[in-house]
């Protein structure tokens, strides 16, 4: 018997908000200019916006009416947004930098990481899966009930324990949502619990399952999937009015949920040559291959680039289930099949297209609309 835990964040949490304006901004430079180079970043606190990074690009680009759409799209009010402070002090690409890059080289080093498992259609781990789903959810039922209490802010975790012989269930699942401040906990807690939950977690929850169960008196009994929703009791303040957010620092849920390692660079506002997003995207693309081409159920793909210099510096492949006697021929494999410098990387996936923004909130893998998951 093991668990594997992961969470995820819905799109009006405050560190998400930075990626989508990070990316919202990057797509409207890439529609200009398909070879824009871009590294751009946020920071949000209260009603206070600040937009930092290097651009070189020939689009002209009007970044805080960008940033005051994505807070829009997130849910937020005109005459909330209207009392944003907004700083934008994106400068110019440093040179040195560029003309590593003007010769085909990466835009940076760095070490990146692409998994895939059998344990989803998906080919991400299963309780990453959920937790995705549990937070596009939330989203769906806000937009499209009225009445819900529900706000943009909001969290999923799940633990998922697995026994030989049997079907993975769920231990626990927890769901902190943004909530209006008139509604009870109690209708709270089974609105959640019955438009959120059960739709998505139904197939891997047990058949006794309790609610908030530090609630209780009386203990839990075992084979009991607990579920705790908004466990500290309510969670009326939230988004940046709750906590700061910056662009990046949800990696682990951006990629696959601490069950396979994560490079050193975040993925949103960077253009696709920077390889923290074009390799990782590749090392994703890869690690699926082998997996259909049968060398492992459960496989990870290393990737490591110097900047300004094209090819990468290390490929190695990690068979995390299987045999591991096949990482050598797997490592030959991917060299003779594949291109791995940047440039070929980016017209292998088609990467010069405003495709970023959808990819900011809930995991750029595991989603079939992009190229690297085809």
């Amino acid at each position: 018997m093991y668990y594997k835990t992961c969470e995820s964040v819905t799109e009006g949490h405050p560190d998400k908000i930075c990626d989508q304006i990070s990316d919202a901004i990057l797509d409207a430079y890439i529609t200009g200019d398909p070879y824009t180079r871009a590294g751009i970043e946020c920071l949000i606190k209260d009603n206070k916006l600040v937009i930092g990074g290097e651009v070189t690009s020939k689009a002209d680009v009007d970044i805080i009416a960008i940033a005051k759409k994505v807070l829009k799209d997130v849910g937020y009010t005109d005459e909330l947004i209207a009392s944003y402070e907004m700083v934008n002090w994106v400068g110019k690409q440093s040179p040195d930098i560029s003309q590593g890059v003007d010769r085909d080289g990466a835009g940076d080093q760095g070490m990146m990481y692409g998994y895939a498992c059998t344990e989803t259609e998906e080919m991400i781990p299963l309780p990453l899966s959920l937790s995705h789903k549990i937070c596009k959810k939330l989203a769906e039922v806000r937009r499209a009930d009225a009445s819900s209490p529900l706000m943009s802010d909001g969290k999923a975790q799940v633990t998922v324990e697995y026994i030989d012989g049997q079907g993975p269930k769920i231990s626990t699942v927890v769901v902190s949502s943004q909530h209006d401040a008139v509604v009870s906990q109690e209708d709270l807690y089974k609105y959640i619990n019955e438009k959120i939950i059960q739709p998505v977690c139904a197939p891997y929850l047990r058949e006794k399952q309790v609610i908030n169960p530090h609630f209780l008196e009386t203990a839990v009994e075992d084979n009991t999937t607990k579920i705790f929703i908004n466990p500290t009791g309510r969670f009326e303040v939230g988004g940046p009015f709750g906590d700061c957010g910056v662009t990046g620092r949800k990696i682990v849920v951006d990629t696959y949920g601490g069950i396979g390692r994560v490079g050193g660079g975040c993925f949103s506002g960077k253009d696709p040559s920077k390889v923290d997003r074009s390799a990782a995207y590749m090392a994703r693309y890869v690690a699926k291959k082998l997996v259909k081409e049968g060398y492992g159920d459960e496989i990870e793909v290393r990737l490591a680039y110097s900047i300004g210099v094209s090819d990468p510096v290390d490929v190695s492949v990690s068979i995390l289930t299987g045999d591991r006697s096949k990482e050598t021929e797997a490592v030959e494999y991917i060299k003779k099949n594949f291109k791995l410098n940047p440039r070929a990387i980016i017209e292998f996936l088609d990467l010069r297209k405003p495709i970023y923004y959808k990819t900011a909130a809930y995991g750029h893998f595991g989603r079939p609309e992009f190229s690297w998951e085809k």
